[in-house]
């Protein structure tokens, strides 16, 4: 990237076993697992999944908790005052997405249909949480 537009990089979600947490990312959604095999080796702190060529998911374990000092109480919060975070994907990919939750017994929330969002009213959304609890609200707009 060359511009200097703002742009969201990272988020981090705090989970048990990142490597399983991986996975999940990898099979339900998709996304594409970045340092597992490091964190595995115990080279890195945590591994993560790339969202889109400028965007990661950061999977933390709780056990890092105790270092995130950087703001005063965000080590006993661990991160989860975050509600949620949505993925807005094409339409052909957010039905394929929720038949793979379906069949994998992931429970999926009804569907919404025109919730505002970055581009406007969404055609349909829905919820689901992945096996940390961390919820992921799926949309499309087309």
């Amino acid at each position: 990237m060359t511009d200097n537009t703002t742009r969201l990089d990272h988020v981090v979600l705090w989970v048990r076993d990142p490597v399983a947490a991986a996975g999940f990312y990898e099979e339900n959604l998709g996304l594409r697992p970045l340092r597992v095999t490091e964190y595995a080796a115990g080279t890195v702190s945590f591994p993560s999944v790339r969202l889109n060529e400028e965007t990661i998911l950061d999977l933390a374990p709780h056990s890092m908790a105790e270092r995130m000092r950087v703001l005063p109480g965000a080590d006993a919060s661990a991160g989860h005052p975050v509600n949620h975070i949505c993925l807005s994907l094409s339409r052909p990919d957010f039905e394929a997405l929720r038949s793979r939750l379906e069949e994998g017994s992931v429970p999926v929330s009804e569907l919404s249909h025109d919730s505002y969002g970055a581009r406007g009213p969404a055609r349909r959304s829905f919820y689901f949480a992945d096996p940390d609890g961390n919820i992921i609200e799926a949309r499309h707009y087309d």
